[in-house]
């Protein structure tokens, strides 16, 4: 990348925005002032020399930094104002890969977060963070709350603190507390602690930061090999847990997979999955309503929010879901959603490239099925056939009870 003059990034104090000597400095010898309109407002004329040009930031970023690197190149004094800390989800992180980290000088100031955390006595060394700015999915808010005690999320006109509460509620995740800082260090700042189902219809700072807390655990704990029996389940439709261990295991789930569980059942694979995409997305898709209702308590108790719960007939409901690299079927193989393969084709055209599908087969016409397929398609595959026993009492003392043979196939997409 070619050497520009140095482009300042100044942050200001949230709130105030009052000008440190650092900004009064840097400012005063601007050629072009780059910021949002509030941050321009709190530039007085008289600091700028004559020739100075204020550009305001209220579209897209492409044609400004387009401008601001021809400034640069022609040696012209460029700063650009920001909130706070310009690299904590600021436009710090944009400019240097446009212009290069090398071309950047960056004064921060305080964050909204770490200003947030003082004025509730939080530490927050172990807080996560959440943006959802433009965003019209909250999976990443979802992710945290998995993982999380204190998350702090950054809010939008959109995705305002009532939606966060929304979003919570409709996940059952009603285990967070929520705090909601208003217009942080200026004169008509608010902070307001409130209840989930408080926020329906109030109004809010457009300048606003939310805090959830989390209040006490999940009933039981989210990790690789729940017991079956803490499953809520239907006629003992659950993926037991050697198979799911196999099965996820071949998987081979990433923490940033998409995945997709057809026919979920109890959504045991699903939740479990979940424990490993903890930065992706799983999709758990389910025709029954009543065991697509099991599935969302059994989220409820496990605290697995990353989990959506997909109720409707495949492969119709499939329409629309984010494209998975990591398939589970574990149910609809052999009834009418794969009549003449559909699901199975569904499924495979929509697994992305070098993905992933693992398909638990019981009835050997199914497992002749699912073969056939992949070997028509040239896919690489394999199947391990799984015999499980476990404990069971008898007249007093133990035996083995045999659980039913399992064919599970996984293939890999080239």
């Amino acid at each position: 990348m070619s050497k520009i003059k140095p482009v300042r990034i100044i942050g200001l104090p949230p709130g105030s925005l009052s000008l440190s000597k650092t900004a009064a400095s840097a400012l005063a010898e601007a050629d072009l002032v780059v910021g949002g309109k509030r941050l321009l407002a709190a530039c007085p004329d008289d600091l700028l020399q004559a020739h100075a040009h204020r550009l305001a930031i209220t579209g897209s970023l492409k044609p400004i930094i387009e401008t601001m690197r021809k400034a640069a190149r022609k040696g012209r004094q460029v700063v650009v104002l920001a909130d706070g800390d310009p690299l904590f989800f600021g436009i710090g992180k944009r400019l240097g890969e446009e212009l290069g980290r090398e071309n950047l000088v960056v004064e921060p100031s305080l964050s909204t977060v770490q200003l947030a955390a003082a004025r509730l006595a939080l530490p927050w060394q172990k807080m996560d963070f959440v943006s959802l700015h433009g965003r019209d999915d909250y999976a990443p808010l979802y992710a945290a709350l998995v993982r999380a005690d204190l998350i702090a999320v950054f809010t939008d006109a959109e995705n305002s603190p009532a939606e966060v509460a929304r979003a919570l509620l409709e996940r059952g995740a009603d285990c967070f507390s929520m705090t909601v800082l208003e217009n942080l260090g200026a004169p008509d700042e608010r902070i307001r602690p409130l209840a989930l189902w408080e926020t329906w219809g109030m109004d809010f700072s457009p300048l606003n930061l939310v805090v959830l807390e989390r209040q006490y655990p999940p009933e039981i704990g989210l990790s690789l090999g729940i017991p079956d029996h803490f499953y809520l389940h239907q006629k003992n439709l659950i993926t037991k847990l050697p198979v799911r261990a196999a099965g996820l295991a071949h998987l081979n789930v990433a923490p940033d997979s998409t995945v997709w569980d057809l026919g979920a059942g109890c959504g045991s694979v699903s939740i479990e999955a979940s424990h490993l995409a903890r930065r992706g997305r799983v999709f758990a898709v389910e025709r029954n309503k009543t065991r697509a209702a099991m599935i969302r308590e059994n989220i409820r108790r496990t605290g697995a929010w990353l989990v959506d719960v997909v109720l409707g007939e495949m492969p119709g409901s499939l329409e629309g879901l984010p494209e998975p690299d990591r398939i589970f079927i574990g149910g609809g193989l052999g009834g009418e959603s794969n009549q003449d393969t559909v699901l199975l084709e569904t499924a495979c055209r929509n697994l992305k490239p070098r993905g992933r599908i693992v398909v638990h087969c019981i009835l050997l016409d199914s497992l002749h099925t699912a073969k056939a397929h992949f070997q028509a398609h040239g896919w690489h595959f394999g199947v391990t056939q799984l015999q499980a026993s476990a404990t069971d009492s008898l007249a007093g003392d133990l035996r083995f009870k045999a659980q039913n043979p399992v064919f599970v196939l996984w293939a890999e997409k080239p």
